[in-house]
């Protein structure tokens, strides 16, 4: 657990309550340097001034919500852009996580949390890294999870046409 100490986390919530647990947490998982903000706004800032590594964001607050916060984050033009983030959500409707996929949310945490759920999207984001994707109306970790090695419909990417090539 030592080589957790060393990160830098966010946790964005507005229900103070949430933001003591999941702390905890990743307290008790090694987490030494936390940060904590009530809303997206509030949280930004704090990105912009801290070197976080990685972000946990509710996606219902006042102010500033989680949604807006990524596309806030997946628009700058620094490093902070590529910066993991984990979308905390009560609504797990297939509308919502759609949405947030598509403004570049890393993972996902369906609320009601656990101890177990909330370390094992952090370690899905380090031990799994997923590329970023900038295309013209995209910027986020790639949004393809698995390959399908039987796929033989259009190819949408040149990366696609390059792999096809190679077969």
């Amino acid at each position: 657990m030592e080589e957790l100490a060393a990160l830098r986390i966010l946790v964005i919530d507005d229900n103070e309550q949430m933001r003591t647990i999941i702390g905890a947490v990743l307290g008790g998982a090694g987490i030494r340097q936390l940060f904590y903000a009530p809303d997206g706004r509030r949280g930004f800032e704090v990105v912009s001034q801290a070197g976080i590594d990685a972000v946990y964001v509710d996606q219902e607050m006042p102010v500033m919500n989680g949604l807006d916060f990524i596309s806030a984050v997946r628009g700058l033009q620094s490093a902070d852009r590529y910066m993991p983030i984990i979308m905390l959500t009560g609504h797990s409707d297939h509308c919502r996580l759609a949405g947030a996929r598509d403004r570049g949310v890393t993972e996902f945490l369906c609320k009601p949390v656990t101890a177990n759920t909330i370390v094992n999207r952090l370690n899905a984001i380090i031990m799994n890294p997923r590329p970023f994707v900038l295309a013209n109306n995209y910027f986020g970790p790639n949004r393809r999870r698995r390959r399908q090695s039987d796929y033989r419909g259009e190819l949408r990417r040149a990366s696609d046409q390059v792999e096809a090539l190679e077969l």
